[in-house]
C-alpha cells in the first residue's frame, strides 16, 4: 500500500507585520493535525517566502497579514511562485482582512481566506480538501 506523503506547509508573515500569535496558532493547530509546518518568522518579503516555499518543497503556503497590505502582498507570493514553475503550491491567507478584499484575493490565487476567531479545524479541512484534490488531480495526469 502507498502511504501518501504529510502535507508541507510555510507559514509566513510577509511585510513589516510584526504581529504573529494567530500565524503561530495556526501552525501549531497544522502541526498538531499531522502536517509538516515551517514557519518563517515575521517581517518577510514576498520573494524570500516564495524561495522559501519552493527549496523547502512546500505543498500550501499560508500567509498572515494585520496591516493592510494583502492586496499587495497575497498576490505578489502567487505571482513569484507562478513565475519559477512552482504554481503548483497553493496559498492561503488570514488575518485582518476586510470582507469585501476576499473575492478579489480569490482571483488572484488565494485558495482562502481565513479572518479572525476562524476555528482552526476549518483551516485544517479545507487545507487537507484542497492538497487531495490536487493529488488527485496530479495523479490523474500521470
Amino acid at each position: 500500500m502507498n502511504e501518501e506523503r504529510k502535507i508541507r506547509v510555510l507559514v509566513a508573515k510577509p511585510g513589516l507585520d510584526g504581529h504573529d500569535r494567530g500565524a503561530k496558532v495556526v501552525a501549531r493547530a497544522l502541526k498538531d493535525a499531522g502536517m509538516e509546518v515551517i514557519y518563517t518568522g515575521i517581517r518577510q518579503t514576498p520573494e524570500q517566502i516564495a524561495k522559501t516555499a519552493i527549496q523547502e518543497d512546500v505543498d500550501v503556503v499560508g500567509l498572515s497579514c494585520l496591516s493592510g497590505a494583502h492586496n499587495h502582498l497575497f498576490p505578489k507570493v502567487v505571482a513569484l511562485l507562478k513565475e519559477q514553475g512552482a504554481d503548483d503550491i497553493l496559498v492561503f491567507g488570514g488575518g485582518i482582512i476586510p470582507h469585501e478584499d476576499i473575492p478579489k484575493l480569490k482571483a488572484k490565487g488565494i485558495i482562502e481566506v481565513f479572518q479572525p476567531g476562524t476555528d482552526t479545524r476549518d483551516i485544517i479541512k479545507t487545507i487537507t480538501e484542497k492538497i487531495h484534490e490536487k493529488r488527485e488531480k496530479q495523479e490523474g495526469l500521470a
